[in-house]
């Protein structure tokens, strides 16, 4: 536990005026700047470093942990309103935000999302205060095998989102498996499937598939029903923040954020959305609504997706090794600043590490204001645009969206192509969530099994005889065979069910 008077120092040092205005700037230009796909929480913060360099260590830091979780929640208005995930992180967010949206609930599911992000960046920056060196000791009992299997759990997950035909949907989940190999191999620096084409070598750009395969098909259907039915107004808007309680989501927000901790601690990891939203949907009273405009299903998407920015520090600040992209551009941060990420960090400057983490929690609590009722006015008001107006606002966002990625038109053209890809899956009915998955988690989990095997010198007993490896093993097993057993369950208790109405007519 940390020493309360080095906290509640930093708490009183964060609230001078100069740090509370980074930190309001900051949560505005992230939200701003991550509402245009494409622009992520790692190129907008390596865009803000070169401004704080004559700036005060706490002003820096809060204009950095501000554009933090603004950039992470401000990804939710394009999958909300347009369908257009900007990151990994909100590809889940779409699935439920967008049928929102087309419910007429636009507003409400903004302002949700800007509640889910708070409370799950807040619960997470607690935790950086309260619990940085236990789950630092955490984060070192995970090697290459644990996070394999960390990732095969994710990958499992597509189990509950095969839709209703199991087989296409396993069919889907290979293909993004597939498109995950593609180009240079990360342990032997071969390349694979590249055709000898120099845009290959670094693979299939994640955003460009992401984009294209969830907002061209949609944005399809729209041309189509503005040529038969003629153009109007898209949606009726309901900025109405009252179609969710707190009482439907409370839970949700606990476990989606322990999820995003345990999970954002670990380098590499990207499965925490996955791994909160199945969770959601399995332990939901109403599993049906998920993927239909699921308030549940909203809530632990964005939760989660914040609740690991702050986890995502820890190792970062007490063993200065990063996690993540972000985190390796903090540490960087602090370095310009003058102080060496470390054990030695919490001793010598203890008001700069817990400075920083109020400022996580600060800027979390602001994204209920600015993330959720301006945001919410501004925004919102998107889907008033004639559908022929809004059309080619999606084309042109996508095309934004490929290209800000890595200047490339090539990204564009691989965004127009999956697309397409994704509109023929929709009409053949194949689910599209499965694909991204794959293509997210693919090449994680096959470089991490790789690694283990090259540690171990080709002994496959690393993967299984390790305990942290067999309770995740078990617990992807419990989760592949989950359905099956419900599904046996549910027929014997209807056959039982049956047969007592069979005998009381008798």
């Amino acid at each position: 536990m940390p020493e309360l008077d080095h906290v509640f120092n930093a708490f009183f040092a964060v609230l001078a005026w100069q740090s509370l205005l980074a930190m309001c700037c900051g949560t505005l230009i992230g939200i701003m700047l991550s509402a245009l796909p494409g622009l992520s929480a790692t190129m907008c913060i390596a865009l803000a470093i070169p401004f704080t360099y004559g700036m005060d260590v706490l002003p820096a830091l809060g204009l950095l942990a501000g554009i933090h979780n603004g950039a992470s929640q401000g990804g939710a208005i394009p999958a909300v309103l347009l369908r257009i995930p900007g990151n990994a992180g909100s590809i889940c967010t779409a699935w439920d935000g967008y049928p929102m949206a087309q419910q007429g609930n636009a507003g409400g599911a903004i302002n949700l999302a800007a509640w889910s992000s708070a409370v799950g960046g807040m619960i997470s920056a607690l935790s950086l205060v309260l619990l940085a060196p236990p789950l630092a000791k955490v984060a070192l009992a995970f090697g290459p095998p644990e996070i394999f299997w960390v990732n095969v759990f994710g990958l499992v997950t597509i189990s509950s989102m095969l839709g209703d035909d199991v087989l296409k949907g396993v069919l889907a989940s290979c293909f993004g498996l597939l498109i995950g190999t593609i180009g240079l191999d990360n342990v032997s620096g071969h390349e694979r499937y590249t055709f000898d084409m120099l845009q290959l070598v670094n693979g299939i750009p994640e955003l460009a598939v992401m984009v294209g395969m969830f907002s061209l098909p949609p944005a399809w259907e729209m041309a189509q029903q503005i040529h038969v039915h003629g153009a109007k107004s898209v949606f009726q808007i309901n900025t109405d923040k009252g179609f969710w309680k707190f009482s439907q989501v409370w839970w949700v927000w606990i476990k989606s954020s322990l999820i995003g901790i345990i999970i954002g601690i670990l380098p590499g990891s990207a499965i925490s959305a996955f791994i909160a939203y199945n969770e959601a949907k399995r332990s939901s009273k109403h599993p049906e609504k998920f993927g239909k405009g699921s308030i549940e299903g909203l809530a632990a998407a964005e939760s989660v997706n914040n609740a690991d920015n702050a986890a995502a520090m820890i190792p970062t600040l007490t063993l200065g090794v990063p996690g993540s992209s972000i985190a390796a551009l903090m540490l960087g941060a602090l370095l310009i600043q003058g102080f060496q990420p470390g054990p030695q960090l919490f001793r010598d400057a203890p008001e700069v590490v817990y400075g920083y983490s109020w400022q996580m929690f600060i800027t979390s609590a602001l994204l209920i204001v600015f993330g959720g009722t301006i945001a919410n006015k501004f925004f919102a008001n998107i889907l008033r645009i004639p559908q022929a107006m809004l059309l080619p606002l999606i084309v042109v966002m996508v095309i934004g969206g490929g290209f800000a990625a890595q200047n490339s038109m090539f990204d564009v053209y691989m965004a127009f192509i999956f697309g397409l890809v994704g509109l023929g899956m929709v009409r053949f009915g194949f689910p599209i969530a499965p694909v991204i998955i794959g293509v997210v988690l693919g090449g994680k989990a096959e470089f991490n099994l790789r690694v283990s095997l090259l540690m171990s010198a080709g002994d496959t007993s690393i993967l299984y005889t390790r305990p942290i490896c067999i309770i995740l093993i078990f617990l992807s097993a419990l989760l592949l065979f989950y359905p099956g057993i419900r599904y046996v369950n549910d027929l014997r208790k209807s056959k039982r069910n049956g047969g007592r109405e069979i005998s009381v007519e008798n």
